[in-house]
């Protein structure tokens, strides 16, 4: 059996990742804590934690939500926490967020445009849930990933010359990673910098219309047995 794509782009976070104090959103990115290297990056949860380890072992989960006390910021699944792991208010929290004492937030993205600007909390004509700390986060923080699959449930592009999706912020997307690529926003513009070998320039330009530059240190990776998703 191939590898989830969804977890694909989680490892491929993770390599972004080095050092320093970083939020993981809700979704792809909570998948991004079982890939980090040990002791080198601080794990932030809006919710009020620092120091979230990786995902528990579901054997050791009690399933009952009410007594689950350690959670992330969905408010349902499960986490670990380090032995220095701190628990503080919601308003402690969100002035680490907002203070820009964030080296970088990973956050899931329903559309990101090529100046960098991302929507990640509405969809037109469905139900709102609210936006939550997105906007706090991708303020504040000094690196935005935006973590997502290349398309929509639909087949649709998520990478796009301008969002028609409801903003979380402008020009504040560092990086994207997808399935089939990552992007780096370099002063103002989007560029291509890795790109798996199951696809050519060809077939990637056609599922991105937006407008980007392939960079100097652009190179194709092998996406070991990643599973097989359909191309447009």
């Amino acid at each position: 059996m191939g590898v989830d794509i969804k977890q694909y782009i989680a490892k491929r976070c993770a390599q972004e990742l080095t050092s320093g104090v970083v939020n993981l959103g809700i979704g792809i990115p909570t998948l991004v804590a079982d890939y980090l290297p040990k002791g080198k990056v601080t794990l932030h949860s809006e919710n009020g934690i620092l120091g979230v380890g990786p995902e528990p072992d579901p054997n050791e989960v009690v399933v009952d939500p009410e007594t689950i006390d350690l959670v992330n910021a969905s408010g349902v699944q499960p986490i670990t926490a380090l032995s220095h792991a701190s628990y503080f208010d919601s308003s402690l929290s969100f002035t680490i967020m907002r203070g820009g004492h964030l080296d970088a937030t990973v956050i899931g993205a329903l559309q990101v445009s090529e100046t960098g600007d991302l929507a990640s909390w509405a969809v037109p004509g469905k139900a709102v849930l609210g936006v939550g700390g997105a906007m706090d986060l991708v303020i504040g923080a000094k690196r935005v990933i935006a973590a997502m699959s290349h398309l929509s449930p639909k087949g649709e592009p998520k990478i796009l010359p301008e969002c028609n999706y409801p903003l979380t912020a402008k020009n504040r997307v560092d990086t994207i990673v997808t399935e089939y690529a990552v992007f780096k926003f370099r002063e103002g513009r989007m560029y291509l910098v890795e790109m798996v070998d199951e696809v050519t320039l060809e077939q990637l330009k056609e599922m991105t219309p937006a407008h980007y530059e392939v960079a100097e240190d652009f190179k194709v990776v092998k996406r070991e047995e990643v599973g097989e998703p359909a191309l447009v």
